[in-house]
């Protein structure tokens, strides 16, 4: 009885050498963890672009590449919102200054009529008689 104990602890424990001793598996980085982890998604790149075969088959370079598109089209995305919003504000900055010119030149137009000389309607030009004169002097 103690031989079958004693064989069992060995077996035991040669069963928690190998386990001990087996590389552990680590699962291959998702896209989303590639999308996150800039720096993983790099070495993969690197990896994938140093033996050019293993890139054709290899999952992990396809996963890359597809993260790579990804945040190339964030990063398009990015700009192109960017430059509609600066156009736009230019836009708005443009039409204010041309508001600000349009209100400054009727300003500059505008007839005060306060200011005007007055002048009798009923008045004969310069140089002839006004109606109702007498002319007999």
């Amino acid at each position: 009885m103690r031989r079958n104990s004693r064989d069992a602890g060995l077996l035991g424990g040669a069963l928690l050498a190998v386990t001990a001793c087996s590389p552990v598996h680590v699962p291959a980085p998702t896209l989303s963890d590639m999308l996150e982890d800039r720096v993983l998604l790099d070495g993969i790149i690197l990896k994938c672009n140093s033996d050019l075969d293993m890139s054709r088959n290899d999952p992990q370079c396809a996963t890359a590449r597809t993260a790579l598109a990804r945040i190339a089209a964030d990063t398009e995305a990015a700009e192109r919102a960017a430059r509609q919003a600066d156009f736009e504000r230019r836009r708005e900055q443009l039409r204010q200054a041309e508001e600000r010119q349009r209100r400054a030149e009727e300003a500059a137009n505008k007839v005060d009529p306060y200011t005007l000389p007055v002048v009798p309607l009923d008045a004969a030009p310069p140089g002839t008689s006004a109606p109702g004169a007498d002319h007999s002097r």
